[in-house]
């Protein structure tokens, strides 16, 4: 017979194990498989008030140290001149940190780059945003989770494709948009897969139809959106002047926004 002092050690060997992969056992269905259904927001292990941008290269493992702005990263508002807390450097793989408040511009991905096991405890300005002019750039963010966005979560600027996959977002105005006035414009793929979406918000994906923009939507659970406010997937007209961008309807179509009734799930 099995001891509960083992299987109490079990478990939380599995709980170590799903948190490092940004998962919770509650993730975790009876076949092994990843579902978005109660994402548990970590605990941090220390925190670093960070003053000036950490630039960062290679392999960085923070081991769930939460990092907040001070003195000019002191800010949690909108203001388009912000610094990022951590700006990485192309092919940067970034693991384990909580990004807390003041978050001012969160995370610059310059090139391709993995962010796994991320979370952003109230978002500033964004809680990342992805640069870079190559269609070969792949930004991939496994894990985590980010809240309390009062306008993007993510911002896409560059070139290339971006994956989000086993991430929960809470109180947030667009998920991920899709640069709509940026200067210099690109085709850009968006990739969604098992998102844990906790109402309110506005927009899961904002992306512009003229520079052929997609996104596949799968695996998406919305909670506490009963009225179904949300809209899964935002069509915009984007433009290379600054003018606001104007939109071009909504929903699926199978060329820019790719999911059907049965990808999305409302609890």
């Amino acid at each position: 017979m099995t001891s509960a002092t083992s299987v109490r050690a079990r478990r939380r060997a599995l709980t170590g194990a799903l948190a490092t992969l940004g998962l919770s056992v509650g993730m975790i269905m009876t076949t092994g498989a990843p579902t978005a259904s109660a994402a548990t927001w970590p605990s941090a292990n220390g925190s670093q008030a960070v003053s000036s941008t950490i630039s960062l290269s290679g392999t960085k493992d923070y081991g769930m140290k939460r990092l907040y702005g001070s003195g000019a990263l002191g800010s949690d508002g909108q203001g388009e001149d912000q610094g990022p807390i951590l700006k990485l450097a192309a092919g940067t793989v970034l693991k384990n940190v909580i990004i807390g408040a003041p978050a001012a511009d969160g995370i610059h991905c310059e090139g391709s780059c993995t962010l796994q096991n991320v979370w952003w405890e109230d978002v500033g300005e964004d809680a990342a945003t992805f640069k870079g002019s190559s269609s070969s750039n792949v930004y991939t963010i496994s894990g985590g989770g980010a809240k309390e966005a009062s306008d993007k979560v993510f911002q896409f600027n560059g070139a290339g494709t971006l994956n989000v996959s086993n991430f929960a977002v809470k109180n947030f105005g667009t998920f991920v948009r899709s640069c709509g006035n940026c200067s210099s414009q690109y085709k850009r793929t968006i990739n969604l897969n098992t998102i844990e979406v906790t109402y309110k918000g506005s927009r899961l994906v904002g992306i512009n139809t003229n520079y052929g923009d997609s996104a596949t939507l799968r695996g998406i659970t919305i909670i506490g959106d009963t009225s179904k406010k949300i809209v899964p997937c935002q069509k915009y007209i984007g433009n290379d002047d600054g003018d606001e961008p104007t939109t071009n309807g909504s929903g699926p179509d199978g060329t820019y926004c790719k999911y059907a009734s049965s990808d999305i799930t409302y609890k």
